[in-house]
């Protein structure tokens, strides 16, 4: 069975926020803002887990739509690592464009969705 992309992208993004967190604990002892971005940049494939289990399309836009937030919240946690140089400017490059393209694909999605429960 082919896997659902934005599942797939945002399971492999919390895969990489996990080793982050680890990278930022061990070898930067930054405990604070590293478990805020823990909690977020995981809760994005928690939601989009929960959409797809939806029981109506009204639940489908609004599970989504906290992954959207909580993608957005990521992001600010890693503007934030960036500006206080706990990340190289690489890693923070790597991390931020996955994380846009997620806030992307969710907006496009919850776009989507939202127009077709108003056209029905």
């Amino acid at each position: 069975m082919k896997d659902n992309i934005i599942k797939q992208k945002s399971f492999l993004f919390a895969v990489r926020i996990i080793k982050l967190y680890k990278y930022l604990n061990n070898e930067h002892k930054e405990y604070v803002l590293s478990k805020q971005m823990l909690r977020s940049g995981t809760s994005i494939g928690a939601n989009v887990r929960e959409a797809l289990n939806e029981e109506s399309k009204s639940d489908f836009v609004h599970k989504l739509g906290i992954a959207q937030k909580e993608a957005d919240e990521t992001m600010y946690w890693l503007e934030l690592l960036n500006e206080t140089e706990f990340l190289k400017p690489h890693e923070f490059e790597s991390m931020s464009a996955d994380c846009i393209e997620l806030i992307k694909l969710l907006r496009s999605i919850v776009i989507t969705a939202k127009a077709s429960i108003h056209n029905s």
